[in-house]
């Protein structure tokens, strides 16, 4: 783990999940989100000390484990504020709500893992931090933020997703088809300096913008030629993961599982797709226009 300085007050920690510091003075600084788990808590925390720095807020841009998995390790070491938006707020107070949506009930032992569960933090509801500006991005998350620093530098959580993955996996989590879509939109008006946290950081994100869009609408032409005929949701899912060659396991298989229920519901909203039950299932049909 590296610590990038970015601007006057702003630095990121290079990590697989991307880690913002933003000093609000020569003591005191801000982290946004906290990596996966202790260890890279600990990490962070080493290179704060080194610093001679002080952890006075975390702000999560989202509940996600591998946003806020460090949260309870630098908390209880700091005695720092965790601060999120109103829903994520919810979910890093009650990390077992994560596998529990995903999973649609309480959800067994092997769902209840690290990637999917952080341990519990005491979070905040977001308030106003002198330098710091925050704006939606739904779509990856209920509740997603981006923040943006007075050095012009834009922290964009998971918006979008680099080249490597799209190509790898082809179908991300997302909770809302339609947000994320604007969320893509939103991005590509702003001027600055942006580090994803899960992409390169870059002056020039408007390829990787469309990368994901033209992705996002593939997906969704994919279903639709997927429910010609009449389709339960298990063999959509099947024929996605056949489609982009995928190995399904347990993780994968309830996030894309997740992913696309929600490009389903765009599909029923815009009219194209409808859902019929025959003999007690439940089937998904293109509507013939």
């Amino acid at each position: 783990m590296e610590l990038i300085k970015l601007g006057e007050k702003t630095y990121y920690i290079k990590n697989n999940t991307n880690i913002g510091v933003y000093k609000l003075n020569d003591n005191d600084v801000v982290l946004i989100d906290s990596g996966l788990d202790e260890s890279v808590g600990r990490k962070i925390l080493r290179i704060i000390n080194e610093n001679n720095w002080n952890v006075k807020y975390i702000i999560n841009t989202h509940s996600h484990a591998d946003h806020t998995g460090g949260n309870k390790f630098i908390q209880a070491r700091t005695n720092c504020k965790i601060y999120a938006s109103t829903i994520e707020c919810d979910i890093t107070n009650h990390p077992i709500l994560e596998p529990t949506y995903l999973y649609g009930a309480y959800p067994f032992k092997e769902l209840r893992n690290k990637f999917l569960e952080a341990e519990k933090s005491n979070c905040e509801e977001l308030f106003d931090i002198e330098g710091l500006e925050y704006f939606t991005l739904n779509g990856h998350s209920f509740d997603m933020i981006g923040i943006k620093t007075s050095d012009n530098v834009y922290f964009i959580a998971d918006a979008l997703f680099d080249e490597k993955t799209i190509n790898k996996y082809h179908i991300s989590y997302l909770n809302n088809v339609s947000d994320f879509i604007n969320s893509l939109d939103k991005l590509s008006e702003l001027n600055g300096c942006f580090v994803p946290s899960h992409a390169e950081v870059s002056n020039d994100i408007k390829s990787l913008i469309k990368l994901n869009k033209d992705k996002t609408y593939e997906v969704l032409d994919k279903i639709l030629l997927i429910c010609k005929e009449n389709i339960t949701l298990e063999d959509i899912v099947k024929s996605i993961f056949d489609t982009y060659s995928l190995q399904m396991n347990l993780t994968q298989y309830y996030l894309i599982t997740s992913t696309i229920k929600a490009y389903l519901s765009y599909l029923i909203e815009l009219n194209q797709i409808k859902y019929e039950f025959i003999d007690n299932k439940m089937y998904f049909k293109v509507i013939c226009q």
